[in-house]
Parts: structure tokens; sequence; C-alpha cells
């Protein structure tokens, strides 16, 4: 009796301790956040200016000092709609931590970073400098992806 109980005790943990699906097929890499956006009627272009100056100038800053990895703009050339995005931005961090928790060091980087751009430290007027972008687009979504490589089959 003692050696049925030892045995399928021993079966029961074999079963939990299988991989996980995952990670069987691959290895996790880095985490995308991607904001898609809607430009408002007439402001396509306008908005493309925005991104080619001001966007790409503080994303390579914020590059520099290590606050992402990576950053890519996608244009979506099949709009389901009116409700549908039309220009998403990507930003790679190298996991969902970096990606998503507040980190004292990190948000320093990016206060000294924005008063350097905007040149004054007041928040208050760095909102106001920002605040015509926001006439430009609408936040349709924000979603988050894991980078994965897979692994070669056996």
């Amino acid at each position: 009796m003692r050696r049925l109980r030892i045995a399928l005790l021993a079966a029961a943990a074999a079963l939990f301790t299988l991989p996980a699906p995952a990670q069987e097929h691959w290895t996790e890499g880095p985490v995308w956040v991607v904001s898609y956006y809607r430009t408002k009627p007439g402001k396509f272009d306008e908005y493309m200016r925005y991104l080619r100056g001001t966007a790409a100038v503080s994303l390579a800053e914020s590059k520099r000092e290590g606050l992402l990895l990576d950053s890519k703009v996608l244009v979506n050339s099949a709009i389901g709609g009116a409700d549908d995005w039309d220009v998403a931005l990507a930003e790679l961090f190298p996991s969902y931590g970096k990606a998503l928790d507040f980190n004292a060091a990190d948000d320093a980087k990016s206060k000294a970073l924005a008063e350097k751009r905007y040149k004054t430290p007041d928040q208050d007027k760095q909102r106001e400098a920002i605040a015509p972008r926001f006439l430009l687009r609408d936040l349709v979504a924000r979603k988050y992806f894991r980078e994965v490589t897979l692994k070669p089959l056996p």
C-alpha cells in the first residue's frame, strides 16, 4: 500500500512538472508598447511632421538615456473604418517591468530630458507645450506585446 501511494505521488508530481507550452516553443525577449492613433480629419500630414520633428528627437534622447531600446512608427495602409487607427507608435522596452512599473531613476531621467527639451522645469508649461499634439490625433488603443524568439524544432 505504501508503494502504491509513493507511485501515485510520483506520477502526480511528474504531471505538475511538465514545461509550460510557451517555454517549449520560444524564449522571451523585450516588450513592445504600441499606441494606436487616429489622426483627426485633415491633420495626418501635420501629425507626421510632429513625429518627424519633436517626437523623433524625444524618442532618440530616451533611447540614448537607456529609457527604451527602440521605437518605430507604423502606418496602417488598410484602414477598416472611421474608428480604426492610422498611425501607431511602438516603443521597445527590455521587460514588462521596465515598460509598466514606476522607477525613480528612470522618472528622474525623463524629467531631466523634458526640462532640457522644453527649456523649463515647470511641468505645467511643459504640458502646455505638448498640448497641440492632442489636437492632431486621438488614442484608439494601447497594447503590450512580448517579442519572442522561436526555438528550432528538434
